[in-house]
């Protein structure tokens, strides 16, 4: 993705005037919440810039581990890290799935974008979908500490909470590995 002067120039803006609010809101975070007070100025100051994100939904676990990597990325090196999608109910899933398989026409070809809802992490809560690319870039760097890891070669904003370690690096999320630790594509499964 290249992006063009002034794009980059907003962005900039955008990281300056969030992290501005942050620092602004901060004395009101602390008197509320003295222990997270950074954490909550940070959450505050990222509602501001992305509306529409959702955090319910969200394992206990992923949530903390979330906000705790997206404050340390603002806070320490000035990134942002928005959510494009979280927690997804079953319905939602299954809606998704079905329109990518009318069309990509297959369901392996579908596999390669959306999982069915008994594969997905968005419907078990401990699945997140970022933005934008630099906050994805951050997160792919320094997610080790929160066990967040990016799971899919095809899919930069996809991220999952994963407290036993690292998982193995698969090409598209329609794929599994192997014995050998190799990556294979799944066979599609049987139609009744």
């Amino acid at each position: 993705m290249v992006r063009t002067h002034d794009e980059r120039r907003r962005d900039y803006g955008y990281r300056v005037v969030t992290r501005l609010l942050a620092v602004v809101l901060s004395p009101v975070a602390f008197v509320l919440a003295s222990q997270g007070g950074r954490q909550r100025a940070c959450e505050w100051a990222l509602a501001a810039r992305f509306p529409g994100e959702r955090l319910t939904g969200l394992t206990p676990a992923t949530r903390a581990a979330f906000a705790a990597a997206r404050t340390e990325a603002l806070w320490r090196h000035g990134v942002l890290i928005g959510l494009t999608s979280g927690y997804r109910d079953a319905a939602t899933q299954q809606r998704l799935y079905a329109e990518e398989l009318c069309r990509a026409g297959s369901d392996t070809a579908a596999r390669r974008r959306v999982l069915p809802v008994s594969e997905s992490r968005h419907v078990e809560g401990t699945a997140v979908d970022v933005r934008p690319v630099e906050g994805a870039r951050w997160l792919e760097r320094h997610g080790r500490q929160y066990h967040l890891y990016r799971v899919y070669d095809n899919e930069w904003w996809h991220f999952e909470y994963r407290p036993d370690g690292a998982p193995a690096r698969l090409p598209h999320p329609g794929a599994e590995l192997s014995a050998a630790g190799d990556s294979i594509a799944m066979p599609s499964p049987a139609q009744p």
